[in-house]
């Protein structure tokens, strides 16, 4: 509520934010009762009149300014009063960065900003104009910095497109009676029913109020012209946003609250297939919750909508009036609404992968997604692991005065890194759609096949800056380690980053960002096209082969302008596997994604308070699955089928996971016929195919003298694990042992412990000083947590290391 008197003369109209003559019968001697009855004229939202004025004066707009000093009861309210100033200045307006308290994380001040604020969009200037409100002890928001001027040309509003005002739940209704007998005015949301009766007649077929709900997809509803959103099965939306948009609307006006419920995602290629949307009573994990079955369910459709395929509207609980002070909103409906207010065609839509550049949104420019609570949040975290973890790692780019992007690796993560950082998986699929922190992870894979941590981060924005950043506090971190492969998105900030930081790293592209490409822009191809396509992509074993189909197919269906095409056959050599197959990726999988490694512990809408609790919890359950691993494969023996000798070579120090891929390599061999096809020295190739079928064959190509060998299919060079074929061939050789070099120090059972005796060679010197100090590291932190169990423990512990200091000649 405004601590501001208004003039006798001047009204507010509750529903609609703007002022209204309101003349009383005190000043007008022709009324017929005396200092209670009131004429209201009062015009909703987007109807002002224009011809408003009276000798020269404009009685329809109130004269008060935003200034420092004035109070609020809430910052609902601020935010208000400066969208009804906004609109008769002539701007809009967006909710900026908000401040939380430290000491018990509430909301101490917000920013409400000119919807020009920034460069994200091509539609805004920089503009600097904004107010800020800060909480006071006393609990009212007071205005205590405000910047008016504006850095583009002010005009009159289109009153088709209002001000987008933040949605909240129904007020409790009040009679006019009570409106006009309030002391003070309250301004109050757009997307509310009008609590006046309107003298002017109001075109029942005007658009939505709100800018954002498409009004034709709503069932009339009522007897003063406004619409209600109500869904129904069968129901066609544009998008996710939309739906949930509506569904939205519906609750505020039925009494209930909403949020994003379970989603179901495509075994083909991990897309979003179908979304929930529940009753916030939904579940039994609070003790607000009860089990409500109240639900809408979308399914996305051939042609890209989404439709309402099922729905349940009874709810098992009492609705409720939700007043502003008491209105809550889901943290994933949080985001939402702030997209919502940072433009008015926006909603997720805005960030939706259909609208965005390889994954990153057009023109974005170096703001800050991250809120000011995380640092205090995580820099909390960081020095409690550090008093903990001597190998604990974590920085914080600075730019201009302000924190930035966070990057943090425990000494475990950095010491795997050490020993699987080879091939790694940038994932930053947060950005797949809407999130309340920007959470990215370097994962990797360990000798058990498992996905393994290396690294986190939250990332500011999705500049090329951020990923230059991150990438070179990576090599900080990690001793100077670089991939040979990194799996990330195709976006073009991204590219630059690898490119400028990792210059020798193949990027592979995210697969299911191809395939979200491929649906967006082959969307109205036949499916004689796309059965073409997909043969050209999967089925083409050599780089001729390849770039003959694709000219056939490019000009056969006249597809010669097509510029995603151009550029997706410029970047072949990062998505298409027949030359992914060539470069070393750990054997993750060319047509999917390495899984999620936190899973459901940890995602893009974890709130808060939630994140450090879910992380640890996620980290430790992965650790705890390494371990089993670990045991099993020092307490258990896989079974041999063969009196091969390499079976039993393998098996002694391949790790199960790893031994398992490798004996099936070797029981196939047997299926297979080696010829000879070629000779001169100690050079000789062969023909390896498969029994019965002339079509699959591969050619092996091995040096006597040295034993290297190559393979067409590949797959050591993919995997780091013989194949089929070359184990045809060392057959027919009578090679019985395989060569060490052909035995990745990765795979083996040692990988954990960093022995590096038989690591293979071309590793540089300062690869090889860091493997050699992670691994005594790790050693020397397994005496420390062994030794602080007990003290007859500890004596083991330190009388083994005193021995091993005589022996280095340690000096005191």
């Amino acid at each position: 509520m405004l601590s501001l008197p208004f003039p006798d003369n001047m009204g507010f109209h509750p529903s609609s934010g703007l002022f209204s003559n309101i003349r009383s019968s005190e000043t007008n001697p022709n009324s017929e009762e005396c200092g209670t009855a009131m004429i209201v004229k009062a015009y909703p939202l987007g109807m002002t009149r224009v011809n408003n004025r009276v000798n020269g004066k404009d009685e329809g707009e109130s004269r008060h300014e935003p200034c420092i000093g004035l109070e609020f009861d809430s910052a609902d309210e601020a935010r208000e009063f400066y969208g009804a100033y906004a609109m008769r200045i002539g701007f809009r307006i967006r909710t900026g960065q908000l401040y939380r308290s430290r000491t018990d994380g509430s909301v101490s001040s917000r920013r409400f900003v000119c919807s020009k604020e920034g460069f994200q969009l091509n539609s805004r200037s920089g503009c600097p104009a904004f107010i800020r409100v800060q909480r006071r002890d006393s609990g009212k928001w007071m205005i205590d910095q405000i910047h008016k001027d504006h850095n583009h040309e002010l005009g009159l509003i289109d009153e088709s497109h209002p001000p987008i005002l933040q949605k909240r739940a129904p007020r409790a209704k009040k009679s006019s009676a009570e409106v006009l007998s309030t002391p003070k005015f309250k301004l109050t949301e757009v997307s509310q029913r009008p609590k006046f009766k309107l003298i002017e007649d109001v075109d029942n077929e005007r658009s939505c109020s709100s800018g954002i709900i498409n009004v034709k997809r709503f069932k009339k509803g009522g007897d003063e012209g406004q619409f209600k959103a109500e869904p129904y099965v069968g129901l066609v939306f544009n998008s996710v946003d939309e739906a949930y948009q509506l569904y939205q609307v519906y609750a505020d006006g039925a009494g209930f609250r909403i949020r994003i419920g379970q989603l179901f995602r495509s075994k083909n290629d991990g897309s979003i297939t179908s979304r929930r949307f529940v009753c916030s009573k939904e579940g039994f994990q609070h003790p607000s919750r009860v089990g409500c079955g109240a639900f809408m369910r979308i399914k996305r459709q051939e042609s890209g909508t989404w439709i309402v395929d099922r729905l349940q509207k009874d709810h098992n609980h009492d609705f409720e009036l939700q007043t502003g002070t008491h209105q809550k909103s889901s943290n994933a409906s949080k985001k939402f609404i702030d997209d919502v207010n940072g433009d008015v065609n926006g909603g997720l839509d805005s960030l939706d992968i259909a609208k965005i550049n390889y994954g990153s949104p057009i023109g974005r420019a170096r703001e800050n997604n991250i809120g000011s609570d995380w640092y205090r949040l995580l820099l909390d975290y960081f020095q409690t692991k550090q008093a903990e973890d001597t190998g604990f790692f974590y920085s914080v780019e600075a730019d201009n005065g302000s924190c930035m992007c966070v990057f943090w690796a425990d000494g475990r993560s950095r010491f795997s890194c050490s020993q699987f950082g080879d091939s790694i998986v940038f994932d930053t699929s947060f950005r797949k759609g809407n999130y309340l922190v920007p959470f990215a992870t370097f994962v990797g894979v360990n000798h058990h096949k498992q996905p393994v941590l290396l690294a986190c981060a939250l990332l500011a924005n999705v500049s090329e800056d951020s990923f230059t950043w991150l990438f070179q506090t990576w090599l900080r971190a990690m001793s100077g380690c670089r991939p040979k492969c990194i799996i990330a998105d195709q976006d073009v900030a991204i590219q630059q980053a690898i490119a400028k930081v990792f210059p020798g790293t193949h990027h592979r592209f995210s697969m299911w960002q191809i395939r979200a490409k491929e649906r967006e822009n082959l969307r109205s191809m036949t499916e004689e096209f796309k059965y073409e396509y997909e043969k050209c992509i999967y089925q083409s074993q050599t780089s001729v082969e390849f770039n003959t189909m694709w000219s056939g197919l490019i000009n056969r269906y006249a597809l010669n302008e097509n510029a995603w095409l151009r550029e997706m056959y410029e970047k072949r050599e990062s998505w298409v596997p027949l030359y992914l197959r060539g470069k070393f990726c750990a054997g993750i999988p060319i047509n999917e994604s390495l899984e999620s490694f936190f899973g459901t512990f940890l995602n893009a809408q974890t709130p808060l308070e939630d994140f450090i609790s879910r992380f640890d919890q996620g980290l430790a359950r992965r650790r705890d699955e390494e371990r089993k691993e670990d045991f099993n494969c020092y307490n258990l023996q896989a079974f041999l089928h063969t009196k091969e000798p390499v079976e039993e070579q393998c098996r002694r120090l391949y790790t199960l996971t790893v031994f398992k891929i490798f004996q099936s390599e070797l029981l196939q061999c047997y299926n297979y016929l080696g010829i000879k096809t070629y000779e001169e020295g100690t050079i000789s190739r062969y023909s390896v195919r498969r029994c019965g079928n002339e079509i699959e064959k591969h050619a092996v190509t091995c040096c006597a003298s040295n034993l290297n060998v190559r393979c067409s299919c590949q797959m050591f060079e993919f995997e780091g694990i013989l194949c089929r074929h070359v184990l045809r061939v060392f057959n027919l050789l009578d090679i019985k042992e395989i060569p060490p070099c052909y035995i990745l120090h990765r795979w083996t059972k040692d990988a954990e412990y960093g022995t590096i005796g038989d690591i293979e060679s071309g590793v540089s010197p300062q690869e090889l000083k860091s493997l050699i100090m992670w691994s005594l590291r790790e050693t020397a932190c397994k005496f420390v947590e062994a030794g602080t169990t007990s003290l007859e423990k500890y004596k083991i512990a330190y009388e083994i290391m005193r021995e091993g200091g005589i022996k280095l000649h340690w000096q005191r």
